[in-house]
């Protein structure tokens, strides 16, 4: 199955294509970059260039795979519309994964040698104090929900395991799990979602009927209400 992946949601874009070459063996192309901004004006240029690097045209991917969030609203957004965008064009099928998820696929991967049956809890700065987090039982592979909390609520989560905690707020909810009697180790705090890891998990997702962003919190700026129209009103 050829897929092209890409993801937007955090503090990086990525893109990256896994296809099959005629002897049968994977082949992948991605690009990476850690970006504060500028999502959307890179983001298409990078899909160009892993497609032009595999050779491959439109025509011959399978699906479609995106990180829905959560993450920066302009981000997620950005990543589902070109999603939606391309998939409109093609007649793919689209995928999609939390970035969190992602974010625990790259974990498990970095930290392999370290696979000791701990909790594995992506934990990532959603900033007032708050976390992004979402537990995965890296024994089974079964993951929670991705949730808005704050860190002593993430530390309640993990209750009395022994968890590895990845990303920007791994440091806040291994203080708030010490401070409740447990242990927690904090690990990889520069961890992004990366595309490279969601085009390995494509092919075990299920292709979804209406392509969805995933908000947690409403967006910081809110449109203002016309003060002036709403006196002048009759």
């Amino acid at each position: 199955m050829n897929v092209l992946a890409f993801d937007t949601c955090l503090g990086a874009v990525s893109a990256a294509v896994r296809w099959r070459v005629a002897g049968g063996a994977w082949q992948a192309a991605e690009r990476f970059e850690v970006r504060a901004g500028g999502h959307a004006e890179r983001l298409m240029p990078m899909v160009a260039e892993v497609m032009g690097e595999a050779a491959l045209a439109f025509s011959a991917l399978d699906r479609i795979a995106v990180t829905v969030g959560p993450g920066s609203f302009t981000g997620v957004r950005v990543g589902v519309a070109a999603a939606r965008g391309r998939a409109l064009a093609s007649g793919l099928p689209v995928v999609a994964a939390s970035s969190l998820s992602v974010m625990a696929r790259g974990a498990a991967e970095l930290l392999a040698a370290e696979g000791d049956g701990r909790l594995l809890v992506v934990a990532v700065d959603a900033h007032k104090g708050m976390i992004y987090a979402e537990l995965f039982e890296q024994a089974q592979g079964e993951a929670g929900q991705p949730a808005l909390l704050a860190p002593g609520e993430v530390a309640a989560l993990i209750g009395a395991r022994a968890a590895i905690v990845v990303g920007s707020g791994a440091d806040a909810v291994c203080r708030a799990v010490a401070a409740a009697g447990g242990q927690a180790e904090a690990r990889l705090p520069d961890l992004q979602p990366h595309a490279r890891a969601l085009t390995l998990m494509a092919t075990d997702l299920a292709p979804v009927a209406s392509l969805r962003p995933l908000y947690l919190r409403p967006p910081d700026v809110k449109p203002q209400a016309d003060k002036s129209l709403a006196r002048a009103a009759p």
